[in-house]
């Protein structure tokens, strides 16, 4: 899976933004490989979040080399998220992953989850 270029970068940061205004929740994207085990790498880069903002944080990690995604949600944002609604966004945002859209699936699932959140 290709990387984002520069401005895709730019406009991810844009979409992200706005889903933590809509919602009040804390969006974090990270796109690269995994450093080990996939879930438990992501469940990390959600804790180095830190204390204050984890618990109301959304983490989407895209692991560009193993072609996998995981969506970890803190505390606070689980209860406005539940398990499914981010199967159910991972399923879409892998659909688009899958034909080589990495831009639209981020957008995508970013929007998507924020509409859910609200």
């Amino acid at each position: 899976m290709p990387a984002l270029n520069t401005l895709q970068a730019v406009d991810i940061r844009t979409v992200v933004r706005k889903a933590n205004e809509r919602t009040g929740l804390h969006f974090a994207v990270y796109t690269g490989p995994a450093q080990g085990p996939r879930r438990h790498f992501a469940e990390s880069l959600h804790a180095a979040l830190g204390d204050e903002m984890a618990p109301y944080s959304v983490l989407i990690m895209v692991d560009t080399a193993g072609r996998g995604l995981e969506i970890v949600t803190g505390e606070e944002a689980r209860r406005r998220l539940s398990d499914g609604d981010c199967r159910l966004v991972a399923m879409s945002m892998a659909t688009r992953f899958s034909v080589g859209d990495l831009m639209g699936g981020l957008a995508g699932g970013i929007a998507a989850l924020g509409e859910r959140a609200r």
